[in-house]
């Protein structure tokens, strides 16, 4: 009798364990503005990704990619981020220039999976004489809100093309949304710069009458600028597909790669939980490409050399390889701190006082 009453106790509290096991964990994933790319693909990975994995995971909205980065370091609960390739190598530059702050906050941040190129789009004025993206010297420029990925790729572009930091008497940065009706009301600002993965729904929400109120830059490989420009962006086109009532063909553009970011968590449950979505990511891979952002589907589930100063996170690229080496077709497609004035691009990456 004995036996048996102590089997009963046991069995139930394997019972009231059973719950705890498989209950999910809450992480989170910052992402971009509501109108974004971004948030769409932290939505899917929320809906395809994490359940299997015994993860729920909360899609947060947020200013862009530098304050992902800050938020991955600093916030309690955020355990993913999307980031814009440039943001980050603008933080490790730094970094290894011997900006503190900089340092500090790139240093235990992690890329669990290079994803897709983000399109630079330049909006004018449909009646606006430029039609090139070289020509936006000294012009009124939006260049994306503060600590986004926008502001410092339109920062970073600018520099690039001219030699010089974006004029801060003729700058703006508000939300694209704000800028957009400014540039085509009170006309305030000449040039609207915003960094989305097409089709973007920003464009795509807008109505046939638009294309009689605002155009798209063109990119010209050919100019001057374009040499030291491409590398470190990527030539793409803008299509009429995606943008049906703003285009009437194709157009070329410039475009910037999205990676999913992590953190070196030293807790090795954070790690395991981690190495589960990965695994639930390459397994789940082929819905994100059916039913997801069509982003989903210029996505390669590889892992590619990264560039100087840039580490994979060690648990989720042993599950990436494991699974891809199961499944080889899956490989295809399917104030500073220095006390000095603050430079523009440490301002926008949010790394002065």
């Amino acid at each position: 009798m004995n036996k048996i009453f102590l089997s009963m106790l046991l069995a139930a509290g394997l019972l009231c364990q059973a719950p705890a096991a498989v209950a999910a964990v809450d992480y989170k994933i910052v992402t971009a503005s509501e109108r974004g790319t971004y948030i769409r693909i932290g939505r899917d990975l929320a809906e395809f990704v994490a359940p299997a994995a015994d993860i729920k995971l909360d899609v947060l909205p947020s200013a862009g990619s530098a304050d992902n980065a800050r938020r991955l370091r600093y916030e309690p609960g955020v355990k993913l981020a999307l980031v814009q390739s440039d943001v980050y190598q603008s933080f490790v530059d730094l970094a290894a220039s011997g900006n503190p702050a900089a340092r500090t906050l790139i240093r235990p941040l992690r890329v669990i999976l290079p994803l897709y190129n983000e399109e630079i789009h330049f909006v004018v004025r449909a009646d606006s004489p430029r039609n090139f993206i070289h020509e936006i010297y000294n012009a009124r420029l939006n260049a994306g809100e503060q600590g986004s990925g926008t502001a410092l790729t339109s920062a970073t572009l600018y520099r690039l093309m001219f030699h010089q930091a974006m004029p801060e008497a003729s700058t703006t940065y508000l939300s694209n949304e704000e800028a957009l009706a400014k540039l085509v009301t009170d006309k305030t600002i000449d040039v609207v710069a915003v960094v989305a993965g097409q089709p973007a729904k920003l464009f795509v929400d807008m109505k046939p009458e638009s294309r009689k109120l605002i155009k798209l830059l063109k990119f010209d490989p050919n100019h001057a600028s374009s040499k030291a420009v491409l590398e470190t962006y990527f030539p793409a086109n803008l299509r009429v597909s995606n943008y049906a009532n703003l285009l009437t063909t194709d157009i070329p553009g410039l475009a910037v790669k999205a990676f999913l970011v992590t953190y070196e968590f030293e807790r090795a449950e954070t790690g395991r939980n981690l190495q589960k979505m990965a695994r639930s990511l390459c397994r789940n891979f082929g819905v994100l490409q059916e039913k997801g952002h069509p982003k989903w589907r210029e996505v390669d589930l590889a892992l590619p050399k990264l560039g100087r100063g840039w580490t994979y996170y060690a648990p989720t690229t042993r599950e990436l390889r494991s699974c891809m080496a199961a499944k080889p077709g899956l490989e295809t497609r399917v104030k500073s701190p220095s006390g000095k004035a603050c430079p523009q691009q440490e301002r926008i990456l949010g790394l002065c006082e």
